[in-house]
Order: C-alpha cells, then sequence, then structure tokens
C-alpha cells in the first residue's frame, strides 16, 4: 500500500514507516508561538526547568493579534516575549512586521516536506508550501522549543479534487467556504486534507494559501497540496537557503474518502453568523445592510486580495454609513502596495489603513463592532464574540464581495465590478 503526503512526511521525520494511525516522534523543522499563545509556552518552559532551546534558528515569536499593544496588560506580555527571544537568540517578528502566517514562509521559514508545527490553529496555511504544517496548544509548543521534537498520532487522508473553470466574482476564498459548508465544521476532524485538480494547479499562490489556511474550520489537522512550478517559484524568491524535498502521494496512497467539486456554476459564497459552515450563495443573502467591511487577516490580507479589492474600488468612495478597515498581511505586502498605488486608492476610497497585522480580526483592538452591528470580513472565521463582541454578527466572503459591499452598504455581488 502506498503512502498519502501526510505520512510521507511524517515517515522522514521519524525515521520509521508510518501509516495512518500510527504514533511516531517526529523531528521539528520549525515551530513558533504568537502572542496569544507564547507567554504560556515561556511559562511552560520555565516550569519544566528548561534552560536551552533545541533549535534557536529554528524557532520564533510573531507579535501580530494585539500589534501594536492596546493596554498594559498586554504590553507586559509582549516585554517578556521580548526578553525570552534576547535570552535564548530565536526569531522575533515584531509589531508592524505582519501576520505570523505571512511572515513565517515570506522568511523563508518553511518549504517543501517540511514539519511544521504552531502555537496557532492557522498554522495549516503552509500547506500551500508542500509542507505538513498544523496548530498546537502552548504546551505542546514549549515542548518542541525544548526537544526538537513532538509525538503525532498520523491522521488519515482525504483527498479534494476541484475542477472547472473559476466563474466570474468567483475566487479561492468562495471554494474553500462552500466545500466547508458541503463538508461541515467537523467533516475532516483529525484528517490531512490532500487539495488537488484543475482548479488548484491555476490557482496563484496566495490562492492555494487562502484554501490551506482554513482546512482548519473543517476540523483538519492539515491541508496539504503537491509542489509545482508556482511552488518552487514562490520559494525561491523567498529563499533562505531551505533546499525544497516536494513530495507526492503514490498512486495507490489510501484515502478515507476522495471527493469531487465542479465549482463552474458557482457563485460567490458567504458564511452567515455564527458559524463558518453556515455558508449561502451570494444570491440568498445580498442586499443585509452592513455596518463595518474588514479586509485582511492570515486568510486574505496578501498583495492579490488587496489589489482585487482596489480595482473595484478604483475611483469610488465606500458607503457613507460602512468602516472599512484594511490589514496588509506584511509588512513587505504594505510596502509593495503603496508602489502600486494601492494604499492611496483605498484611503481616497474612504478606507482606514491600519498596521500589517491581525487586526480587528481576534478582537482586541482597531475596530471592535457596536452591538447588532453587521461586519462582513475575509477572515477565517465568524464565532460569536470573535471580533470583541458577542452582539455583533460577522458574514465572511471574499476580498471581491467585501469590497463591494463596502460600496453599497449591503452584502453586494462583484460580478457587476470586475
Amino acid at each position: 500500500m502506498g503512502q498519502t503526503i501526510a505520512e510521507k512526511i511524517l515517515s522522514s521525520h521519524s525515521k520509521k514507516r508510518a501509516k495512518a494511525g500510527d504514533l511516531v516522534i517526529a523531528d521539528i523543522d520549525f515551530s513558533f508561538a504568537q502572542d496569544g499563545t507564547a507567554p504560556l509556552a515561556i511559562k511552560t518552559f520555565q516550569d519544566i526547568g528548561a534552560k536551552r532551546i533545541a533549535h534557536p534558528k529554528k524557532t520564533a515569536f510573531v507579535i501580530d493579534h494585539s500589534a501594536p499593544s492596546p493596554n498594559v496588560g498586554v504590553s507586559t506580555l509582549h516585554r517578556l516575549m521580548r526578553e525570552f527571544v534576547r535570552e535564548h537568540r530565536i526569531l522575533l517578528y515584531d509589531i508592524g512586521c505582519g501576520v505570523c502566517h505571512q511572515v513565517i514562509p515570506e522568511g523563508g521559514n518553511v518549504t517543501c516536506g517540511d514539519l511544521v508545527v504552531g502555537a496557532d490553529s492557522h498554522t495549516c496555511t503552509y500547506g500551500a508550501l508542500n509542507s505538513f504544517s498544523t496548530g498546537l496548544g502552548s504546551t505542546d509548543i514549549a515542548a518542541s522549543m525544548i526537544s526538537g521534537k513532538l509525538w503525532f498520532k498520523v491522521p488519515e487522508s482525504i483527498k479534494i479534487i476541484i475542477d472547472g473553470k473559476l466563474p466570474k466574482g468567483v475566487y479561492a476564498k468562495d471554494i474553500i467556504l462552500y466545500i466547508i459548508g458541503e463538508l461541515t465544521a467537523d467533516g475532516a476532524t483529525y484528517k490531512s486534507i490532500e487539495f488537488t485538480g484543475e482548479v488548484i494547479k491555476r490557482l496563484s499562490m496566495e490562492g492555494r494559501f487562502t484554501i490551506c489556511n482554513m482546512a482548519v474550520e473543517m476540523g483538519a489537522k492539515a491541508g496539504i497540496m503537491e509542489a509545482d512550478e508556482k511552488t518552487l517559484k514562490w520559494l525561491k524568491k523567498h529563499s533562505s537557503g531551505k533546499k525544497p524535498k516536494p513530495v507526492k502521494a503514490d498512486r495507490d496512497a489510501h484515502y478515507s474518502e476522495v471527493l469531487e467539486f465542479d465549482i463552474r456554476r458557482l457563485e460567490p459564497q458567504v458564511a452567515k453568523p455564527h458559524r463558518v459552515d453556515n455558508v449561502f450563495p451570494i444570491s440568498k443573502v445580498k442586499r443585509i445592510k452592513i455596518d463595518v467591511a474588514f479586509l485582511g487577516t492570515c486568510t486574505n490580507g496578501r498583495l492579490e486580495d488587496l489589489k482585487v479589492a482596489a480595482h473595484i474600488l478604483k475611483r469610488e468612495r465606500i458607503h457613507k454609513d460602512v468602516r472599512f478597515i484594511i490589514a496588509p498581511a506584511s509588512k513587505e505586502i504594505y510596502l509593495e502596495a503603496l508602489r502600486e498605488g494601492i494604499i492611496e486608492t483605498f484611503i481616497r476610497a474612504g478606507a482606514a489603513v491600519v498596521a500589517p497585522g491581525c487586526g480587528p480580526c481576534v478582537g482586541t483592538h482597531e475596530g471592535i463592532p457596536a452591538d447588532g452591528e453587521n461586519v462582513i470580513s475575509t477572515a477565517n472565521r465568524n464565532f460569536k464574540g470573535r471580533m470583541g463582541n458577542p452582539k455583533a454578527f460577522i458574514y465572511l466572503a471574499s476580498p471581491a464581495t467585501v469590497a463591494a459591499s463596502a460600496l453599497e452598504g449591503r452584502i453586494a455581488d462583484p460580478k457587476k465590478y470586475l
């Protein structure tokens, strides 16, 4: 019996032939925590009595969730992180660098065939680079920092084949929202999902990151894609000297399910409150009034996303009753958007551009909605209270749908603006 991508990567890192269901102890290529999870990892590290990091150059902290700090308590935690970084000489991406799931791969820390763990659930994003990457708790990350290893139960794999041609106004975000709606929030619990098909091959790397980012919203342990010329070109541009080791599934690999989706007739999709799998085609939800629009996050704050929104907003003004907040996913993206005039387009349209980072997504600062307000967001989650107010309502959509909705003051189909 052949092996899936997940089985092959966990085999190579545990030095034994592993199959789904096996327990393995595997070497970690890179681990990290962010400012919402690093303080507990530091506490665990200290409580254990550890003195050193196994691989400082393969370990990072990222300050992105509350960046810049919104209050004294958070500032104290940020200082704790910076002191730990100085003591142990690990990598630090401080305020203004951007979201962990953009700056870590952008910094050349991940490549094909890697095993990556992070104290953030959307670490599965890096599967777009043909790595097995997964989110863990802070205590597990502390163990990884100390030993350079962790134990894993090798997951079963689901193959998802996506074919057809992208309809006008439909993007990677619409595809993954649709699939989540079909599989439900627990439809792939502790599975590794291999995304493949003609649509995946045609997608940009930005689109692939978007799809892998949201694999966890189906309960998946990881979302993975095979490497191709686009992958290797992206890695070469963002290389730090790590050699890619592309991994392909065997022809006779075993999958718990093989699912096929034809997206030729797909409409733009919207996830209604308060579940990511509460998904509807835009024809069923358009005209719902919105108060806040948000473009950004580890799902859709990349340059391609900003370009799509800027194209829609060009020579337009956002609706007078809408606050449109935009957070580029990294400093590099922000700088390129400045060079291309994208940031100027946003500001002239009436949007507010904030520092690279998570922005309003996690609800600690920068745009917490009021009671009863509706938000349309490019984020990956719309749980009650996600943006800091359990009495607000969050709708999830693509950058194009968010931008079109910001113009009209209601959830709007972006097709007429493209």
